[in-house]
């Protein structure tokens, strides 16, 4: 007796399963929780990382972007490449060092590490400056791809991420209202990604490295919180019953 193979739609929901949680995981992560407590403040701050996580985030980039700009020979256009990416990558491995010493959660620091890194490594070997930034453009690129394709299957990210966040599943596919909110909140993120690259990507080709750099600073987090809290905002509007839910299990603890 031969077996069949399991269709397409029968094999999906395990593999949704397994993406929507790893995407709720990391979103639960950073702060987007849409059945926790608080405020849309509190989850902005969270998604930035706090102080902390602004300063790992922005210093190195910033660092490298001013010592870029202060060794700038006008003859050549080019910079001091070895210090400015020396100090950058050095700032972050101070960061990642201190957090293991402080035995505290280093994944973002070690991430951030290992791409600075990576940047680096490519800049120093083609000997441009510009070079640095595109590993954030095949990030980007790749972020907003999928994003863009999964709203357009109908299989939007953002929906596998709350409804797994939510014990919803893939149960929100089969109400219209909030597959229509999650498509569009995807394309949202999607969009964000395509911008970034849009506004980036002629001054990488025009070899302007301070503004290329101040760009990158400016489109990172000043972006990318704003978005997280309206992720957020709906999130909770499609699900009233949840967040009144853990309002109550909220008080309840309190008495």
């Amino acid at each position: 007796m031969s077996v069949e193979p399991p269709a397409p739609d029968e094999a999906r929901p395990s593999t949704s399963d397994a993406l929507a949680r790893a995407l709720g995981s990391a979103a639960r992560r950073a702060g987007l929780d849409p059945s926790a407590q608080t405020s849309a403040r509190h989850v902005a701050w969270a998604a930035m990382g706090g102080w902390r996580g602004i300063i790992e985030s922005v210093l190195p980039s910033l660092v490298f972007v001013v010592l870029f700009t202060v060794t700038l020979d006008s003859g050549t256009g080019r910079g001091d490449l070895l210090l400015s990416l020396g100090a950058s990558v050095g700032l972050a491995a101070v960061f990642s060092v201190v957090r293991l010493v402080q035995r505290s959660p280093a994944s973002a620091a070690l991430g951030g590490l290992v791409a600075t890194a990576a940047a680096a490594a490519l800049a120093l070997l083609t000997g441009r400056g510009q070079d640095n930034f595109i590993l954030g453009f095949v990030t980007n690129g790749a972020y907003g791809l999928a994003l863009l394709v999964s709203a357009l299957v109908g299989w939007p990210l953002i929906g596998l991420a709350v409804g797994w966040l939510m014990g919803d599943a893939t149960g929100w596919r089969r109400d219209r209202r909030k597959r229509r909110a999650f498509v569009w909140i995807t394309l949202a993120w999607a969009t964000l990604f395509a911008v970034r690259l849009a506004v980036q990507l002629p001054f990488y080709f025009a070899g302007d490295v301070p503004a290329l750099g101040t760009l990158k600073i400016a489109m990172g987090l000043p972006l990318f919180a704003p978005l997280v809290v309206v992720t957020w905002l709906v999130a909770r509007a499609l699900y009233p019953t949840a967040r009144r839910a853990a309002a109550s299990d909220a008080e309840s603890g309190q008495e």
